[in-house]
């Protein structure tokens, strides 16, 4: 048996330009002729990707970043314009919305159509439909077209088929973001009983929570190119940083510039004033520092704080807080440094800040900002780890697991 089910080097996939009736017609001339069309739209450049038996791996980036035609040309839907792709076993594809089902049909016979598409016999179906009408579980539509299916009814159709055939590789783009609450977790308890089994899943959603759920690698395409491909968690949490920055970038626009009674000179995390982003892990030593000049020599205050890359506030305190003195090395110098032992944010992408103040703590003048990534892998939710623990009952005993 083959361990490698997919093999794809090189991905390429481009479109001719056709804004006009008149365009598809040179763009087909072209290729008629032979000759490059350099009047095309490049969707995939250079992906190559591996799937092993047994592996999960999702696909993940922003609208019209490529995932959908990397899934395509995996499935043989699309033919590649650079590249190849070589596929060793069964594919179970979920694609877009209805495909593969025609709409006069019922759902009964499309089923049939299906069964037939993916080489089942009639006795092989005989024995399968009774499971596949029980997992769509959409009652007396069955036997009515699918033309009047909702679109969530489609998509419990179309899983209820790829569960039955359990391929060797289930590939399925957006199926989880369709339909009812009940129906997704349905098909989150067979994805991960398939996967237990040794199924393989190759993955498109735009929740993190399930990509993070069900797969153990993560590709990242941005601009139809791989931004980044390894661990599912390191992958996300950089896609997500990402995407928030951006969002960050487009909703706060440019600050001011600083007055000049107090400036911040420097500003160091753990030690590094560069301006790239730092990187620290999850439970780790967290240690801010900035030296601030002041123009008559009076001592600032100064404040640091810690939000989420899109502006959520998570923490903040300030030198006159904790009646704590910047130091004081030169006539008209400070320095004001703080440390977190134990980081408890969650992993993900931060904003670290410094503002300094006027010596009342009432009138700011500069405020300086660096980027922070903390690393890890942890499922939980929110921005911040809190101690806690879970109390269980046995025997009349509490038992305690911190």
């Amino acid at each position: 048996m083959n361990d490698l089910l997919v093999s794809a080097s090189g991905l390429g996939k481009s479109y001719p330009k056709a804004h006009r009736p008149t365009d598809r017609l040179r763009a087909l001339g072209r290729l008629l002729r032979g000759r490059d069309d350099h009047a095309s739209q490049t969707v995939l450049h250079d992906v190559s990707l591996e799937v092993r038996r047994g592996e999960s791996i999702a696909v993940i980036g922003e609208n019209g970043a490529g995932k959908s035609t990397l899934l395509k040309l995996v499935t043989g839907v699309l033919t590649p314009t650079a590249g190849k792709v070589v596929v060793n076993g069964k594919i179970g594809a979920l694609l877009e919305l209805g495909a593969g089902f025609h709409p006069e049909y019922s759902g009964r016979d499309n089923i049939a159509l299906a069964a037939a598409l993916y080489g089942l016999s009639s006795a092989e179906l005989g024995e399968r439909l009774a499971e596949i009408i029980d997992f769509a579980d959409i009652g007396p539509y069955i036997d009515e077209p699918v033309k009047h299916y909702s679109s969530g009814m489609v998509v419990r159709l179309g899983f209820a088929i790829v569960a039955a055939l359990k391929p060797d590789l289930l590939i399925t783009d957006e199926v989880l973001a369709v339909g009812d609450e009940s129906f997704q977790k349905k098909c989150i308890r067979w994805m991960e009983d398939y996967l237990g089994g040794g199924g393989t899943l190759l993955l498109v959603s735009h929740s993190m929570y399930h990509v993070q759920k069900l797969c153990r690698r993560a590709i990242w395409l941005n601009h139809g190119q791989v931004e980044q491909y390894g661990d599912v968690f390191d992958v996300t949490q950089a896609y997500l940083a990402w995407n928030e920055r951006k969002q960050a970038v487009a909703e706060q626009g440019s600050r001011p510039k600083s007055g000049l009674e107090f400036q911040i000179s420097r500003f160091e995390i753990n030690g590094d004033a560069g301006k790239q982003p730092q990187l620290v892990a999850l439970g780790e030593r967290l240690r801010l520092r900035a030296n601030i000049s002041s123009r008559d020599g009076r001592p600032p205050v100064v404040m640091f704080g810690l939000a989420r890359a899109d502006g959520t506030p998570v923490y903040g305190v300030s030198s006159e807080m904790d009646a704590v003195a910047p130091s004081n090395p030169g006539a008209d110098s400070y320095v004001a440094e703080i440390e977190f032992d134990n980081l408890g944010l969650l992993p993900g992408s931060y904003n670290v800040r410094v503002h300094v103040l006027d010596s009342e703590g009432v009138r700011l003048f500069e405020t300086e900002e660096r980027a922070l990534n903390v690393r890890g892998e942890s499922r939980e939710f929110g921005l911040v780890r809190l101690p806690h623990r879970w109390i269980e009952f046995s025997g009349g005993q509490h038992d305690r697991h911190d």
